[in-house]
């Protein structure tokens, strides 16, 4: 619990992450990821642990402008993985509010997902 609250939902590690854009994504990412892969092995997350990587990650429209434009495939990653957590009873009582706004997040990230395709075929046409 002490890397929880000393470093994954400390502001100050946040906003250091931001500073490497792409990477500081990724690394957003991959910690959502661990968290979820060591609840799944040992089942000892405590839903409040899903609840501040939601409210800092994913439904922080801070973070999600960050990672809006830095790397969409990171807040797509973090959305779904948050999902998955709920939907396996990882996470086992996230308010039907936060579900909707995370399902919110997602169909956000795979719009900018879209749009970034879209530029792409434009830059190489």
């Amino acid at each position: 619990m002490r890397v929880y609250r000393t470093r994954v939902i400390n502001p100050k590690w946040i906003e250091s992450i931001k500073r490497h854009g792409y990477k500081g994504g990724l690394e957003l990412a991959a910690t959502v990821d661990y968290i979820f892969g060591f609840d799944a092995t040992a089942q000892i997350a405590p839903d409040f642990i899903y609840e501040g990587l939601a409210e800092h990650y994913a439904l922080s429209q801070e973070i999600r402008d960050f990672l809006g434009a830095s790397n969409a495939w990171a807040l797509h990653a973090i959305a779904e993985r948050l999902l998955e957590a709920a939907n396996r009873e990882l996470w086992e009582n996230p308010s039907p509010a936060t579900l909707d706004a995370l399902r919110c997040v997602l169909l956000e990230s795979e719009t900018l997902l879209e749009a970034q395709g879209e530029r792409q075929r434009e830059i190489a046409e």
